[in-house]
């Protein structure tokens, strides 16, 4: 693995300037006063950054393994931190994705926000800054930066904006389970750099590439692994390390904070990105344990989501199914496995995140989006239910969505390993449309529950009954989503293409086929 020029080719660090253009945003809303010019200012900032990512992905060779449009400053003297940044195959495909939901978030901010419009933009702007950094930082003390500023502008989202009346409760538990994993993660961070002043006798150095290039011995490497780990899935999450999900999700922001947590899997990238490159024989003699955390997660997280009336309740113990499934790919430790696991990831990234949209047009008619209040939704909504049913399909792996063939690559590095791992990812699927297919018929088919005339009968409620259907905004939100399942699901060659170089280095890294 090497390092390409700063620039690629653009004439200018265009990393640092997808860092940083959010941040510059952040600080002219902060200036600015009228809530309609601050509607446009933040929808221009996240187009912008939205088409620098996508230069990015664009420019971006494939079929290498180099670390592409690499920057760096420092390393700091006696400290050994240095501001390094870089994409590969594993990260690039995040940027992109974390641009468009900024996008889709502040074009929706007029009516989840309205109150306070101008500060919601400047937390989310601030929040899409910081997973950017995290994204693209190659010096694993400017990843941890990155992994803890994303806590300041979630705690302002949930708390100010969030819809339930534990939202400050919950907020404190995200944070707590977060610092206590970043604690951790940082023990883990700086043995490794330890290790290196070691082995080298260069001082101490936390540059991803200077890491790769030395030997860990065998006890450090579990001891590092296992502190990386549990820093990562709290973040991602992973059972047993899930609790604060789905407090969040019911009681925080209903599409802002909500889409990031559910459609930008930070964790699971961490797994790709630094734990596994970093400590590989440890990721092998661990890899049943993960595997099996990831099991369980499908398991766990299909059957309570079946019973969830709820559907942010629902989305959270979903995204812990999915998870799960995403664990089994990257812990089959093969490349078909590296391919399904993080195509999946892309692939939740857009319907998790979508769902979550859905979630928030029924929450500004109905109130909380429960079946309870719930039913004949598909008379008076046409335009809503389809599209809640076709992102829900592409969750459940429908032919033709990108759900499809994160799966299909899932199962098949499962079974390099073992037909239970193939099992357990299959099942996973079963369960996921048997959830999302109930709630369709119940929240969307079914009776509605009031008036009691309408109870016992599937026919349309009269005209001044209906619901609004989606608006244009609205439409066209969802007509984006809708657009890139497709996309994945019909063309995934790109995708997998810009990922494949660095997943063949990471599958030789590792060892290949166990």
């Amino acid at each position: 693995m090497g390092l390409t020029e700063a620039t690629g080719g653009l004439g200018f660090p265009i990393l640092s300037a997808l860092l940083f253009l959010p941040v510059a945003f952040v600080v002219a809303l902060r200036f600015l006063r009228d809530e309609a010019r601050a509607y446009r200012l933040a929808l221009a900032g996240a187009l912008l950054e939205l088409l620098l990512a996508c230069i990015v992905a664009l420019q971006f060779a494939q079929g290498v393994d180099d670390i592409q449009f690499a920057e760096r400053l420092g390393p700091l003297p006696f400290v050994g931190v240095s501001y390094q940044l870089g994409v590969d195959g594993i990260s690039v495909l995040f940027l992109p994705i974390t641009a468009l939901l900024t996008v889709l978030v502040v074009a929706y901010a007029e009516y989840t926000a309205a109150a306070d419009a101008r500060r919601y933009l400047m937390a989310t702007l601030a929040l899409e800054a910081a997973l950017m950094g995290a994204f693209v930082s190659l010096d694993l003390v400017l990843f941890w930066f990155f992994f803890v500023l994303e806590l300041v502008p979630s705690y302002f989202l949930i708390t100010r904006f969030g819809t339930g009346p534990l939202r400050r409760r919950a907020a404190r538990e995200y944070v707590g389970f977060m610092l206590v994993g970043s604690a951790l993660m940082l023990v883990g961070i700086l043995l490794l750099g330890i290790n290196f002043d070691r082995e080298r006798g260069a001082g101490l150095s936390f540059d991803y590439l200077d890491l790769l290039s030395v030997p860990v011995p065998s006890e450090l490497q579990t001891i590092v692994f296992f502190l990386l780990f549990f820093g990562f899935a709290v973040k991602a999450p992973v059972f047993p390390f899930h609790t604060w999900l789905p407090k969040v999700l019911e009681h925080g922001p209903i599409v802002g904070m909500s889409v990031f947590l559910v459609g930008i899997k930070l964790g699971t990238y961490a797994f790709l990105r630094f734990l596994i490159p970093l400590v590989p024989e440890a990721a092998r003699d661990w890899a049943w344990l993960m595997a099996t955390l990831g099991a369980i997660g499908i398991f766990y997280g299909a059957l309570i989501a079946l019973v969830q009336t709820n559907l942010r309740r629902l989305l959270a113990f979903a995204s812990l199914s999915h998870m799960g499934a995403v664990m089994l790919g990257i812990f089959a430790l093969n490349f078909h496995g590296f391919q399904g696991g993080l195509l999946q990831m892309i692939n939740l990234g857009i319907a998790g995140a979508g769902l979550f949209f859905v979630a928030g047009f029924l929450h500004t008619r109905l109130g909380p989006p429960d079946l309870r209040s719930m039913g004949g939704l598909v008379y008076s909504m046409p335009l809503l239910s389809t599209i809640f049913l076709v992102i829900a399909l592409a969750a459940v792996g429908l032919p033709g969505t990108g759900g499809f063939n994160g799966e299909h690559l899932i199962l098949i590095g499962a079974y390099e390993v073992g037909w239970l791992m193939a099992l357990a990812a299959g099942a996973g699927t079963l369960l996921t449309a048997a959830y999302f297919l109930l709630y369709f018929q119940r929240g969307f088919l079914g009776p509605s529950p009031e008036p009691e005339s309408l109870a016992t009968s599937p026919a349309p409620p009269p005209p001044e009954s209906r619901l609004p259907d989606l608006r244009r905004r609205e439409l066209l939100i969802a007509l984006a989503l809708g657009a890139m399942i497709f996309w994945i699901g019909l063309d995934s060659g790109p995708f997998l293409r810009q990922m494949d170089g660095s997943l063949h280095w990471l599958d030789s890294r590792v060892g290949g086929t166990r």
